[in-house]
Parts: C-alpha cells; structure tokens; sequence
C-alpha cells in the first residue's frame, strides 16, 4: 500500500468510559432493524472519532501532510453521530482553522471513502482489494477466545452484508 511510516499509539477510552464498549454497560443484542436504526445507541463511545481524528491530524501536520482517511460508513450504521458527512466536514473545518499549518495556507482533507456505501458495497469493494475478511470481525462483545458473539448490531449487520454481497462470510462466530 505503500506506507511509510506506522504509529502505535496507546490510548485508553476505557478512562472516560460511557459506552457499553469502554465501560460496564450490556451490549445490545438480537435487535431488529429498526430498533438499530432508532437513536444512539449505547456502544456508541463519546467523541471516539473526535479522538482519532485529533491523533492523526497532529501527526500529519508534523509530518507535513495533508489527507487525513477515516473508515467511518454513514449508510449501515448505528446512528453514531461521529459518522455522519457533516461531522466530517466540521472535523476537516477545525483542522483548518486550529492548525498552524492550517493557517498559514495548508489546506487538511479529510476523507472517508466508506462513508456513503452500503455494507455489501464495503465487502464487495474489499473482496475486489484482497481483503482477507477471516483475519477481521466487527463484534461489540466477543468470547473470550475471540469469535465473534454474532447477536450484536455490528455482527447482525456485518453477517446481512456479507450476505447481500454475495460473499462467504469467514467470520467465526460463538453463537449461530
């Protein structure tokens, strides 16, 4: 891909906690649609996006960059507001505005090319790249092994897009 320089940076949401993924809150599961699709539910994690957003902007203002690419989907979601486009366009806003390269002329890009497809677009996409999907999951709350529950909003919608993509889903699952 290209990549020239990796970062590891350790940070731990679990300090502000707040959501049912940083804190002791049960994760939502066997939900229908349209309870998904009805406000923010509680494994969204408060300014998660924010954050990262914020890391990778100071790193590339020191590396002298400009695109700054986030995976977050607005389509098939679960109502985070931090994945929404106008959430985007205020972040790359900010960065214009807060930055001193901002400032002086540079001018931030922010991009989230997943941003408007749907889920089974995400898998065909990454089915064309060579994603190899075995090595991912997308679960709230996984076994203690690892495999993912597959009764939470992201397994349940993760398991509908591999199946209206028409491509095998080789996620490993506790539950069927």
């Amino acid at each position: 891909m290209g990549v020239k320089d990796v970062r590891v940076v350790k940070l731990s949401l679990r300090e502000i906690g707040g959501s049912a993924l940083t804190d002791d809150i049960a994760v939502p599961k066997n939900r229908r649609q349209s309870q998904m699709s009805h406000g923010i539910p509680v494994t969204y994690v408060p300014a998660r996006n924010t954050v990262f957003l914020a890391l990778a902007l100071g790193l590339a203002e020191t590396l002298g960059a400009t695109d700054l690419f986030i995976g977050v989907n607005a389509v098939d979601y679960s109502g985070y507001p931090d994945c929404r486009p106008e959430f985007i366009r205020a972040f790359e806003a900010l960065a214009n505005l807060a930055t001193r390269a901002g400032v002086e002329g540079a001018r931030f890009r922010i991009h989230a090319p997943l941003s408007g497809m749907r889920k089974a677009e995400i898998i065909q996409a990454g089915a064309r790249l060579g994603v190899d999907y075995a090595l991912t999951h997308s679960c709230y709350d996984p076994d203690p092994s690892g495999r993912a529950c597959g009764r939470c909003d992201s397994c349940l919608i993760r398991r509908d897009g591999f199946r209206s993509a028409g491509v095998p889903d080789p996620t490993r699952y506790a539950s069927s």
